[in-house]
């Protein structure tokens, strides 16, 4: 046994008191004269004796009601096992996952519900004068201070779903600095969860000051049927046409999953797309094809029917379809007119002609594709630029000329880096295959066994064979060399076609088979920078498709339920929106400028990390854990309170005490009063 303040022992010293109180109490009598003092001697003994029993129980009571007193001042203790009570005031962070997973249900009660019981019990285990915080995954501005327990209790009630996730590292990071401001040195730290696999990273984290504990809840298990992402087959939307979409499904469950109903929103009507059949733990793909007849902004939402978990059975996309798809050819000299003529057959494709002097670079980003078209020469300023455009989403296609610079288009492919040219060979080939997997191909044969007419070329240079350029060839020579390569790089596509575009040396251009649906794919094989949909809690920041004219306008934001100013930053012609937490719910944000008409829609999807529906029991999550963490393992009707209380300060004795001691003081009073001598 140990006790919490020692130095109260002290006052033992009073158990002095009724003892010299006892040996210096003398009763007067007063003297009566009797002639016979026989019986009155027996009488005498007789009460002398019943009143020194009385006496020595009544300072038997006091004392031990006097040292237990003590005791209950002193705090006596059994420490717990392992465990060194802390004294003085204690600083505590609860942290309450709130994320969607939480909506499950233990026992017909949410998750959510259980998880603000148990951070209540926490706070009331601990002392008025301690200082607390209440964390979620909102990581909200007033859940980062130090507050006093009654105002704690009120931040618990006020804690609901939201879409945020968090692996539980970043959460300890922002207990340990809110901690840090205390200032007390005992910290402590509980994180009330279901513990999906997917967020709990422990062991990444370990913090010798900070006692932290896991309180783990576990729900009912679920299955779950996620839409889990869309993307276009071809990254530009065009107008006109039939543009398809894949949609990735995934079953998160151990059993297979049948009859899944897929169906898209488009234009205010909801269309059924067909039914999935999903192995378990698998994914599938599905194709449906958006018919689009206008220009501008598009909203779409594809959906799938599937209970009880529901905050991911949609999924929504934006997509801007421009009224021109742009195309620039820099020319040495004169244009082609064999690629003019090749997209002026196509709707909605123009072709921009350009010398390669005199070039306004910030122009680039404005054009779908590039097309260098036989330049002899490549400044490094060019270079430099059409680097950049590539990087950031942009579609490059090369044709060098018959008398290239050698050295500028090694330096200018090196950068990239992408294979370069060596020499240039005045041979007859043939190309004898087509990579009819890559997207420029894939779809432009009806029947790819057939005998195609390729390509043939009188002269074209040999490109490097470097294993680290990552090349995929497009088109190939049968000799095996390459004619038409494709590199990614950043966010773009180079695309390097080893002979020149001059029929002199390349029958490419009187090809249609080949040359026109190449330029069409290519064109639209990448979009730039044009994203369909962002991701709450992950994607902050979003690019308006608006260019500012100055930096004191201000950009609104509109969703569902919501409207809000996002921060804005300004670089170049190009406006960054941050919307720093402040879209919560999924679902279409429409971009304004004052009371404008709609400048831009955005869409917003909620989180798939809580789609795995995958959890920690107690023992797995302590194994997991380690020496890092204590986990608190309580059953449903058992209080957290009791426990922390017997972790924290082992086995509290001084109600025991106080009890004794009240205990002793009523048999005093009884002995007084009841006891006749």
């Amino acid at each position: 046994m140990q006790f919490l303040f020692p130095t109260f022992l002290f006052a033992l010293a009073a158990l002095a008191i009724p003892i010299v109180i006892h040996l210096f109490y003398f009763r007067r009598f007063k003297k009566v004269y009797f002639t016979n003092v026989r019986f009155l001697k027996e009488v005498k003994e007789e009460t002398s004796a019943r009143s020194k029993l009385r006496n020595l129980l009544v300072l038997l009571m006091r004392l031990l009601a006097i040292a237990f007193l003590v005791l209950a001042f002193a705090q006596p203790f059994i420490p717990a096992k392992d465990a060194a009570v802390k004294k003085g005031n204690t600083a505590i962070s609860v942290f309450i996952d709130n994320s969607f997973s939480m909506e499950g249900l233990s026992e017909d009660v949410p998750l959510i519900d259980k998880a603000k019981q148990r951070a209540r019990e926490v706070v009331e285990a601990y002392a008025p004068d301690d200082e607390f915080q209440i964390l979620t995954n909102d990581f909200e501005g007033r859940h980062q201070r130090l507050v006093g327990r009654d105002d704690a209790l009120a931040l618990i009630e006020e804690v609901k779903i939201s879409p945020a996730v968090r692996v539980l590292s970043n959460v300890l990071a922002r207990q340990e600095q809110a901690l840090n401001t205390a200032t007390t040195p005992n910290h402590v730290a509980y994180l009330i969860s279901d513990f999906q696999r997917n967020i709990t990273d422990i062991p990444n984290y370990a913090d010798t000051t900070l006692e932290l504990n896991l309180v783990p809840l576990q729900a009912v298990q679920e299955r779950n049927i996620s839409v889990d992402s869309a993307w276009f087959i071809a990254p530009v939307p065009v107008d006109q046409q039939v543009n398809p979409v894949v949609v990735k499904v995934r079953n998160l469950t151990g059993e297979n999953a049948e009859n899944i109903r897929l169906s898209i929103r488009y234009e205010g009507q909801t269309k059924p797309v067909g039914t999935l059949s999903i192995p378990a733990g698998a994914s599938v793909l599905d194709t449906v094809n958006i018919s689009i007849q206008r220009t501008g902004w598009h909203e779409a939402e594809l959906a799938i029917t599937d209970y009880p978990v529901q905050f991911d059975d949609k999924y929504f996309i934006a997509f801007n379809v421009k009224e021109e798809v742009d195309i620039l050819s820099i020319n040495e000299s004169q244009p082609n007119r064999y690629l003019e003529s090749a997209y002026s057959g196509i709707p909605n494709f123009k072709v921009v002609n350009l010398l390669s002097q005199g070039l306004d670079y910030s122009q680039f980003s404005n054009y779908e594709l590039i097309v260098i078209n036989e330049l002899a020469n490549i400044s490094s300023g060019l270079a430099f630029e059409l680097k950049q455009y590539v990087e950031n989403g942009g579609n490059l296609l090369v044709f060098p000329s018959r008398n290239a610079n050698l050295e500028a288009y090694r330096s200018f492919l090196s950068g990239f880096p992408a294979n370069e040219l060596s020499r240039f060979e005045e041979q007859a080939r043939q190309v004898g295959s087509v990579n009819t997997d890559e997207f420029v191909f894939n779809d432009v044969f009806e029947n790819k066994s057939a005998n195609l007419k390729l390509p043939a070329t009188t002269g074209n240079f040999r490109l490097t064979d470097y294993g680290n350029r990552r090349e995929e060839r497009l088109l190939t020579y049968r000799d095996g060399s390459t004619y038409l390569a494709k590199y990614r790089i950043g966010e773009g596509l180079l695309y390097l076609c080893a002979a020149p575009l001059d029929e002199t040396y390349n029958d490419l251009v009187r090809n249609g088979e080949i040359f026109i649906p190449m330029l069409y794919k290519m064109a639209i094989s990448a979009g730039q920078g044009q994203r369909i949909a962002y991701t709450i809690g992950r994607d902050e920041t979003i690019i308006a498709n608006h260019q500012a004219t100055s930096s004191d306008i201000v950009y609104k934001l509109k969703g569902p339920t919501e409207e809000f100013i996002p921060e804005q930053r300004i670089i170049g012609s190009k406006v960054f929106l941050t919307v720093n937490n402040q879209v919560q719910e999924a679902g279409f944000y429409s971009l304004f400028l004052d009371d404008s008409k709609s400048l831009g829609e955005y869409a917003f999807n909620y989180d798939r990390k809580e789609s795995i529906l995958d959890y920690y029991t107690p023992d797995a999550l302590a194994e997991f854990a380690g020496p890092v963490a204590n986990v608190i393992n309580v059953s449903d009707n058992a209080l957290l309170t009791a426990q922390i209380e017997e972790r924290s300060q082992g086995v509290s004795l001084w109600r025991w005490c106080l009890i004794l001691a009240l205990v002793f003081l009523g048999a005093e009073v009884l002995l007084l009063r009841f006891w006749r001598v």
